[in-house]
């Protein structure tokens, strides 16, 4: 499936902001866009970003979407959780959905985001589910950059060692690395004035705590994920632009085989910044299975 270029969608500051108070005292932070009484679809942004930088600010009313941005451990408002696991994760958004009367909501994984929404969908608490610009299983993948690869390697042979090695990042650094690592038409999105100040202002939350919950992710999104893909069952759209080069080795070819059903789209003209700029197309295609069912 393809669909032409779209203008980026307005970013702008959540309608309400808050954390909640997991079984095990621990805050997990939300940041909700859209009707309190909308149709929940839970976000797990994208690397070292924090709540604060939602999707289709314009869209979200319209299309009656409840949108919850959520901050993983040591993140932003989130209190860290030292080795936690993907799977912890899930167990953390069971209880949101749980304080927040999110029921079984539709989950959209961006880029670093994708393994922990994955984590969510194997455990029963995602009802649909949409990766855009999703970090690829890199542990198993062919046609790695070197330097990746290496960084897979290190991973693979000391995790310990390659989290303390993503420690040294810093929110400036990392909004070095995706500008310099992006196409031209990703950084006509990522430079317009509003989104570069609403990135700046994720990336920054997102380090606040410092760099070790952004270490601690990626080092679980460069390990082999312990999730059964073949077993979901969920309904499962794959997106990735055509011009993305960094999320995948394939955009997505490969693992749309690994999920059941999954149906992957590929968009002309731009590249990792699709959630930004077909954000009405992406929510409305994750909807479609629970609209159906209504």
């Amino acid at each position: 499936m393809t669909a032409p270029p779209a203008r980026p969608a307005p970013v702008g500051d959540p309608a309400r902001t808050g954390t909640a108070r997991l079984p095990d005292g621990r805050l997990l932070g939300w940041a909700e866009w859209g009707p309190p009484d909308g149709r929940p679809v839970v976000l797990c942004p994208g690397a070292a970003t924090s709540r604060w930088l939602g999707c289709g600010a314009d869209v979200v009313d319209g299309l009656g979407v409840r949108l919850v941005s959520v901050d993983r451990p040591g993140l932003g408002a989130s209190t860290p959780a030292p080795g936690r696991t993907l799977a912890d994760f899930a167990t953390d958004l069971r209880a949101l959905c749980a304080a927040r009367d999110l029921g079984r909501p539709a989950v959209v994984g961006n880029s670093q985001g994708a393994p922990f929404a994955l984590a969510c969908a194997a455990a029963g608490v995602a009802g649909s589910l949409a990766l855009v610009s999703a970090a690829d299983e890199v542990a198993t993948a062919d046609r790695l950059d070197p330097g990746v690869r290496d960084l897979v390697a290190l991973t693979a042979r000391d995790p310990a060692a390659a989290e303390e090695f993503f420690t040294g990042f810093t929110a400036a650094a990392m909004r070095e690395l995706v500008l310099t690592g992006s196409p031209a038409c990703d950084r006509a999105v990522y430079g317009s004035p509003a989104f570069a100040a609403a990135y700046r202002r994720a990336l920054d939350e997102g380090f606040a705590q410092g760099a070790s919950g952004y270490a601690r992710d990626t080092v679980l999104a460069m390990s082999r994920w312990p999730l059964d893909l073949a077993a979901l069952t969920l309904p499962c759209d794959i997106w990735y632009g055509t011009e993305d080069t960094t999320h995948s080795p394939d955009r997505g070819a490969r693992l749309t085989t690994r999920i059941p059903g999954a149906h992957r789209h590929l968009v002309p003209d731009t590249g990792g910044a699709l959630l930004w700029t077909h954000t009405e197309e992406i929510l409305t295609t994750l909807l479609a299975p629970a609209a159906r069912d209504d």
